[in-house]
C-alpha cells in the first residue's frame, strides 16, 4: 500500500521550470500528496549517481513511499519505463536505464512493471517526446501515491532478473590489502565514498589511530599515494590532514577535515578511480 508520499529526484537543476512543472502534475492528480525532493542537482545524465542517491535514502522513508527518479538521457527511445517494489515496500518510478542498479543489488526488489502508457501518461502529451519525467513518471508516481492505481495497474509485470544493471567493480579482499573504487562523492564536503564496505575493510582487523597505506589510480596512472590515519570522527585528525572513516552508509570513506579530499587531488568518481588501502 502508498502512502500519499511523493520524493522526486533528477538531474533537471531548479534553474528553470521543469521541477515545477512535475510537482504541478503531481498536485493536479492529487493535492493532498506530500511531494518532497531528495536531489535535483545529479549530475547530468549521470545514472550511476542517481541509482547510487536512490539506495543511500529509500530505505530512511516509510515504507509505502513512492520515489521518482529522472536521470533519463535516453528520454524518447526505446527503453521502458517502469515501477519497481522494492524488498522494503518502497515503489520506485523511473526508465529502465540502470536507475535500479543499486537498489536492486543492496536493497532487493520484489517485483517491476512496465508503465503502460496509454493508461498511465497524462492526456494529450503523446506528441511531447522530451520531456517523459513530467508526462509519464511524475504523473504515474502521483497516481500510484495516491492509491488512484494500484501497482496491479501500472502495466504488466517484467522480470526483475531482466532490468537494465550497470556494471559495478567487484571489491578485491587480500591478506592485508583490499581494493575498490570511488563510487561517489559526498559532494558538499569533498569526501570520497568507495565501494568497500564496512566488512570488507574489516578484514583488515582496525584498529582505531592505525595507519594505512591509501593508493588512488585514474586508470593506470597513480593519483595519490599516502599514509593515512583510521579515525572514528573528522576530529581524529588535526585540520588539513587526511582521514579513513565508516561514513553512514556502512562504506569506506576517505577525507580531509574541514578541507575537500575530491578538490585537493583532483579526485573524481566511477569505475576508473580505483582505490587500494594497505596494512602497514
Amino acid at each position: 500500500m502508498t502512502n500519499n508520499l511523493l520524493v522526486l529526484q533528477s538531474d533537471f537543476g531548479l534553474v528553470d521550470g521543469a521541477v515545477s512543472a512535475m510537482i504541478g502534475v503531481a498536485l493536479q492528480e492529487e493535492p493532498s500528496l506530500g511531494i518532497h525532493h531528495l536531489t535535483h542537482d545529479i549530475t547530468p545524465y549521470n545514472i550511476f549517481e542517481g541509482s547510487y542517491r536512490l539506495f543511500q535514502t529509500v530505505e530512511y522513508w516509510p515504507q509505502g513511499t513512492t520515489f521518482v527518479s529522472v536521470v533519463d538521457p535516453g528520454v524518447g527511445s526505446k527503453r521502458k519505463s517502469v515501477v519497481a517494489l522494492t524488498e522494503q515496500n518502497h515503489y520506485i518510478v523511473t526508465p529502465d536505464n540502470g536507475t535500479l542498479s543499486y537498489i536492486k543489488k543492496h536493497v532487493g526488489i520484489k517485483a517491476v512493471r512496465e508503465i503502460s502508457e496509454v493508461k498511465n501518461r497524462r492526456q494529450d502529451t503523446e506528441h511531447s517526446y522530451t520531456f517523459h519525467g513530467r508526462d509519464v513518471y511524475a504523473y504515474t508516481g502521483a497516481k500510484l501515491a495516491s492509491g488512484h492505481i494500484s501497482f496491479e495497474e501500472v502495466g504488466p509485470e517484467l522480470s526483475v532478473d531482466n532490468i537494465v544493471e550497470l556494471s559495478v567493480v567487484d571489491t578485491v579482499v587480500e591478506p592485508d590489502l583490499v581494493k575498490g573504487t570511488v563510487d561517489i562523492l559526498d559532494v558538499r564536503f569533498g569526501s570520497l565514498w568507495t565501494s568497500i564496505t564496512r566488512e570488507e575493510f574489516y578484514t583488515l582487523a582496525p584498529e582505531f589511530n592505525d595507519r594505512f597505506e591509501v593508493t588512488i589510480y585514474n586508470n593506470d596512472m597513480l593519483v595519490y599515494q599516502n599514509q593515512v590515519t583510521y579515525g572514528k570522527s573528522f576530529a581524529d585528525v588535526r585540520i588539513g590532514q587526511p582521514i579513513l572513516y565508516i561514513n553512514s552508509l556502512y562504506r569506506l570513506g576517505l577525507a580531509i577535515n574541514q578541507g575537500s579530499f575530491a578538490k585537493a587531488y583532483n579526485v573524481g568518481v566511477g569505475s576508473n578511480w580505483h582505490i587500494e588501502v594497505k596494512k602497514i
